[in-house]
């Protein structure tokens, strides 16, 4: 029987990289259709090289990735390297891949693959800015009914932000686009920092990877060592959180998470503000509840289910 059909868009970016490897480690429960990238953690032109390495990494070098869009819908582009390195996966040596990097725009991609799909049939997993999903949305609405959920890593409520004092990466870097997917009316879950700040690399869980014995897990600690020392100086903990896997965790195990319906809005009006999730938490307004507000992890599940799915890549 065929995997759960899913279009990942991502911003690669370390945790985007560990979310690829991931997915592709899980054949049997998800049927990859293809890989768009987005400008993010780095420029374009970067993350759609990444995402390509991670698919040889990975053993899939037959998987298509396409590049979408290199700036946000209205704002200008804000880049994560210190956080990710100069080349946004640094701790992996990079090359130039073999692989192609497909002709065809990933938001066209996006909008003639959900088109040829049947109502409710595709997962969307944006795990970067929302601007290519937006930009899909926008151009061809008809795309709306084919898509069966989304399952994005973006947005905060009682962590606050991550690169502003209210708002989360992701949804900062492209607060219009995440408007745009907040409002579409199709299911959405939301892995926000409430959830992924729980999920820590600790010094034994890097080591438990390391210790896989692969190519990909000793590539994978070391990307993590390098991604973690920001995040361990910034938060004072024993590790670095790891966000986009948690999207693909829940794929697969949904089991390991906990989570609550609820009204998500973004906020593109007050710039001290700007990108800020909005969380109606407790349903003290009237505002009809559009996400899957997930909010609580079995960490330990996790970082199971992540060394056990590892060690199956070459």
């Amino acid at each position: 029987m065929a995997g759960k059909p899913i279009l990942i868009d991502c911003d690669p970016g370390q945790d985007d990289a560990v979310m690829l490897l991931l997915a592709m480690a899980s054949p049997e429960e998800l049927d990859i259709l293809g890989i768009t990238t987005v400008a993010g953690n780095v420029p374009l032109a970067l993350t759609q090289r990444n995402a390509r390495l991670m698919c040889e990494l990975g053993g899939q070098p037959g998987l298509k990735v396409f590049a979408g869009c290199a700036r946000p819908l209205v704002r200008g582009l804000i880049t994560a390297e210190e956080v990710h390195g100069r080349t946004g996966i640094d701790g992996f040596e990079i090359y130039e891949p073999t692989m192609p990097l497909q002709p065809q725009h990933g938001v066209d991609f996006i909008i003639e693959t959900l088109l040829a799909a049947d109502d409710d049939a595709i997962t969307v997993v944006p795990t970067g800015p929302l601007t290519n999903v937006a930009m899909a949305m926008v151009k061809e609405p008809k795309v709306l009914p084919k898509i069966r959920e989304i399952v994005l890593m973006g947005g905060a409520m009682r962590e606050g932000g991550n690169t502003s004092p209210s708002a989360e990466f992701n949804i900062l870097v492209d607060p219009h686009a995440a408007h745009v997917v907040f409002r579409c009316g199709r299911p959405i879950t939301v892995l926000g920092l409430d959830l992924t700040h729980q999920a820590l690399t600790t010094p034994q869980r890097s080591r438990d990877i390391g210790g896989i014995g692969n190519k990909a897990g000793t590539v994978v600690q070391r990307m993590l060592e390098f991604y973690n020392r920001h995040d361990i100086e910034k938060y004072g903990s024993e590790g670095g959180p790891l966000h986009d896997p948690c999207t693909i965790a829940y794929l697969l195990r949904p089991d390991l998470f906990r989570g609550k319906h609820v009204n998500v809005e973004v906020e593109i009006q007050a710039e001290l503000t700007m990108g800020a999730t909005v969380v109606d938490f407790w349903g003290v307004t009237d505002r009809p509840r559009n996400a899957n507000w997930l909010h609580k992890i079995d960490d330990a599940g996790f970082y199971d289910l992540l060394v056990e799915r590892l060690a199956r890549l070459p």
